[in-house]
């Protein structure tokens, strides 16, 4: 079984998942724990979100840098 006693993992954990994937630091461990134990529906909704944040942020930027 997992090392998480067959649980699925938690929002957050998918959240910290693409976090990082976001920033490309990912260890290959960690990549293959997250391929089986992340529900992969956390893991869609948490990269919209985060993209979502990036693209807020880009915007932020340039609107402080141009005005």
């Amino acid at each position: 079984m997992s090392d998480n006693g067959g649980r699925r993992s938690s929002f957050m954990q998918s959240m910290r998942a693409v976090m990082w994937s976001f920033l490309g630091v990912r260890k290959r461990r960690d990549l293959e724990a997250d391929a089986t134990h992340l529900n992969p529906l956390h893991v869609i909704v948490a990269a919209l979100i985060c993209t979502a944040i990036f693209i807020g942020v880009l915007i932020f930027v340039v609107r402080l840098v141009v005005g």
